[in-house]
């Protein structure tokens, strides 16, 4: 088994979402002791946006891109290589204004080609990254769980989908910015609910 685990916050050390990734991933190698975890840290990797000059690549045949589009094209390569190769994956995912981080959104723009992780049918859209297993560990300094204020989840659901990523389980780790008694709970709720989730 490949698990790859995604750790999206702007912070390299001491991010609760990373401290939620890493406590997921740990207990998959626990229970899988033979499977491979191989991590991609956005804020130490970041990965470009999706601008003029990538789009540019993206749209231009291969034969014909230049040593720059190349370059360009082939770090998204990468990126889908890496989903594809994996069975499980596991997102930290931070709150910031209600949305998720930019570096999370750069890394899923560049996941997201059609023809190689979607692709159009007369039926519509496809998604190409099947049967895999996601777990989201979601770090909030409030609580927005199951709230109008929690635009993560939909997002997230409605993405991952769209790539054929179905199977997907959220793990919230929520009012980190209420006090130290509620860090405590919070970390508790998750963990318990990871021990229910992975034998």
């Amino acid at each position: 088994m490949k698990i790859l685990q995604i750790n999206a916050s702007a912070r390299t050390q001491g991010a609760n979402s990373t401290r939620l990734a890493d406590a997921i991933s740990a207990r998959l190698k626990a229970a899988h002791p033979q499977a491979q975890l191989e991590l991609r840290d956005l804020a130490r990797q970041p990965h470009p946006m999706l601008d003029q000059d990538a789009l540019g690549a993206l749209f231009t045949p291969a034969e014909q891109r230049s040593a720059e589009q190349t370059a360009r094209v082939a770090l998204d390569d990468a990126l889908i290589a890496q989903v594809q190769a994996a069975d499980v994956l596991v997102l930290g995912v931070p709150m910031y204004n209600f949305g998720v981080p930019v570096q999370l959104k750069c890394w899923l723009d560049a996941i997201a080609r059609a023809g190689v992780t979607f692709r159009y049918t007369e039926n519509g859209p496809q998604g190409l990254l099947t049967g895999k297993k996601v777990y989201v560990a979601l770090a909030r300094g409030g609580q927005y769980r199951d709230t109008p204020a929690d635009s993560q989840v939909p997002y997230l659901k409605t993405m991952l989908g769209f790539l054929g990523m179905q199977d997907v389980e959220f793990i919230y780790a929520e009012g980190l910015a209420m006090g130290a008694e509620g860090v405590e709970q919070a970390f508790a709720a998750a963990e318990a609910h990871i021990a229910a989730l992975i034998g």
